[in-house]
């Protein structure tokens, strides 16, 4: 009862207050007129510092998700909007259609119903305890009711395999699905289908069942800060668990929405406790509007954490692969081999940085001497050209956790900068700085877009405009992903800025201007060039000299542009697409961004 009264106490002045706080903040609120997107790696972002993090007790956690709610509810309506176009025709959430206008006709009953009574709960205080029970008992029955309409019976559903049937070349994977909020039995179709005919690969769908809008966002509030696992959590692990251990399966795809993130993120936990290192680097985790507070992908061994602490760069952009111990021993040295050389830059060995210092990236040097405040030092005639072997890009690696020294073979998170859900999750913990070294990472990649379509829905907002369906120009039918026209994937981001390159929020951005200058002979070759514009795999690096800044010695450097880099470049998840797989291609011969 008590839990009860402070979670109706909350969603009270929630309701009330934020009227007024939402009216205030939409005539501020930006409206996306342009479409851009930018990249963070694990944890890096801008200036803002977390000082709290998911080992906190829950009421502190409480507190803060109480305090951001406010905060960012100028983008609540975007949770819906805009209603319109619908792309995927009937596989959209909103649009018109007979499934579809029972689904939100019954959720809006329910808010109605749930939201008087949390209003009306406090005042049960002045009943006796068994009229009070009596009363939560009967309304939850109601509620029971109604959610069953919308639900169904199952926990596992499939896709349709008129959408994508099963097909022997992949045969080695399975894809799994968590839902996300508010999502019945209905729209959990909608999803598996829109997800098969874009990957083209049967989809198996664990239903997080809704319990109305209202009490969907209090069960988050519980997943998150209290770490309840609820039984599509106890199912899902067991069915991931059997998956990776199962001989036949090389690759296990998870992928998450909204809430089904903060579940996927509890899985993952457990699944990190009790697998063997080799079982964990078959999983893959890609997130839409992730909820989540937390994320974690802990180092294969000693010597990869190591190469983390002594290089944050590399770090940050999953990027510390180790040729021993790691459970990929082979491809790890092919990696490497097939590169370039290890040299006494190579990230094996320490970096003389400081904790708080930006580090050196990739530095030789003469005379290397170190400062009280931990800052590298040369002579002008005494500075050597960087070098460091040039990575395969976990992007399109056929192992990625050999190339990122972690755990779990590769994690991405796609997110709307103006979608509510995504803003108090994922864009809040994953692009801000700890407050302390001991505090724990929202560990993977980071999409954040900015477009006047986005908005919080899986088909209609995220994979209309990340994914856009293609149709048959004979039948009318969509037949797949579009290979072609895809705004987002084609848009480039910038990952390196002007003048910023030293900036430590901004580590992750600058591994591309250093993956480039290997690339084209610029950090390595020697010599500054001549301004030319160079280019090799998609990637443009512009100014005549490594943008990679030279260490410990203070000087003025012209102004370049900064390079930019395509989001089809970054996006593993894009390599799937249309029954494609990663390694259907040649490794890009780069560093990982």
């Amino acid at each position: 009862m008590p839990t009860l009264l402070v979670i109706s106490g909350f969603t009270i002045v929630a309701v009330f207050a934020s009227l007024a706080f939402m009216a205030s903040k939409w005539r501020k609120a930006e409206t996306p007129s342009s479409n851009n997107t930018k990249f963070f790696g694990s944890q890096i972002g801008e200036q803002s510092v977390i000082n709290y993090s998911y080992t906190d007790p829950p009421l502190k956690l409480m507190a803060f998700d109480i305090y951001y709610f406010f905060k960012f509810i100028w983008a609540l309506p975007y949770v819906l909007i805009p209603l319109s176009p619908s792309d995927s025709g009937d596989l959209d959430e909103l649009s018109i259609t007979r499934g579809n206008l029972f689904c939100v006709g019954l959720h809006a009953v329910l808010v109605v119903l749930q939201l008087g009574f949390i209003v009306t709960l406090p005042t049960l205080v002045l009943f006796p305890v068994w009229t009070a029970a009596l009363a939560i008992g009967l309304f939850m029955l109601v509620n029971y009711g109604l959610c069953t309409l919308l639900n169904g019976k199952e926990v596992e559903y499939h896709s349709d395999p008129k959408y994508a049937p099963a097909l022997p070349e992949h045969a080695h994977e399975q894809w799994i699905f968590i839902n996300g909020v508010a999502v019945g039995e209905h729209w959990m179709q909608s999803n598996l289908n829109r997800l098969a005919i874009t990957f083209k690969r049967p989809i198996l769908g664990i239903h997080n069942k809704t319990a109305g809008i209202l009490f969907d966002v209090i069960e988050c509030l519980v997943q998150r800060n209290l770490g309840y696992a609820t039984a599509d959590v106890r199912i899902c692990y067991r069915i991931i668990k059997e998956k990776l251990y199962n001989p036949q399966y090389s690759k296990v795809i998870f992928i998450l929405h909204s809430q089904g993130a903060i579940e996927g993120g509890m899985i993952i936990d457990w699944l990190l406790q009790e697998l063997p290192q080799n079982l964990l680097a078959k999983l893959e985790v890609y997130t839409f509007g992730n909820a989540a507070n937390h994320f974690n992908n802990p180092h294969r061994n000693i010597q990869s954490q190591h190469n983390a602490i002594s290089n944050p760069l590399a770090a940050s952009t999953d990027s510390t692969n180790t040729t021993a111990g790691s459970g990929n021993t082979e491809q790890a040295q092919a990696t490497l081999t097939d590169n370039q050389p290890l040299t006494e830059t190579s990230p094996q060995q320490p970096r003389t940085t400081t904790t708080g210092t930006t580090p050196a990236a990739a530095t030789t040097a003469a005379t290397d001497t170190r400062t009280t405040e931990g800052e590298q030092s040369f002579s002008s005639s005494s500075w050597v050209e960087p070098s460091i072997p040039s990575l395969t890009s976990e992007t399109s690696a056929i192992t990625p956790s050999a190339v990122s020294g972690r755990a779990i073979g590769h994690i991405e998170h796609y997110a709307h900068t103006t979608d509510f859900v995504a803003l108090w999750g994922v864009l809040h913990f994953a692009t801000s700085i700890p407050g302390q070294l001991t505090m724990p990472r929202f560990i993977g990649r980071v999409f954040a877009r900015t477009t006047v379509r986005g908005g919080h829905q899986l088909c209609q907002h995220y994979l209309d405009g990340m994914f856009p369906l293609e149709k048959d120009a004979k039948t009318g039918a969509f037949w797949g992903c579009a290979e072609t026209g895809n705004e987002f994937m084609e848009s480039e981001i910038a990952v390196g800025e002007a003048g910023s390159e030293m900036t430590a929020a901004r580590e992750a951005m600058e591994i591309s201007w250093l993956a480039n200058g290997i690339a084209n002979g610029i950090v390595s070759g020697g010599g500054e060039g001549n301004g030319d514009e160079a280019a090799v795999g998609g990637i443009a690096v512009y100014g005549g000299h490594s943008p990679v800044e030279r260490r410990g010695r203070v000087r003025t450097r012209r102004e370049s542009k900064p390079a930019k880099v395509k989001v089809k470049d970054l996006s593993r998840l894009w390599q799937y697409r249309n029954g494609r797989s990663p390694n259907d291609k040649p490794p890009m011969r780069t560093a990982t961004v």
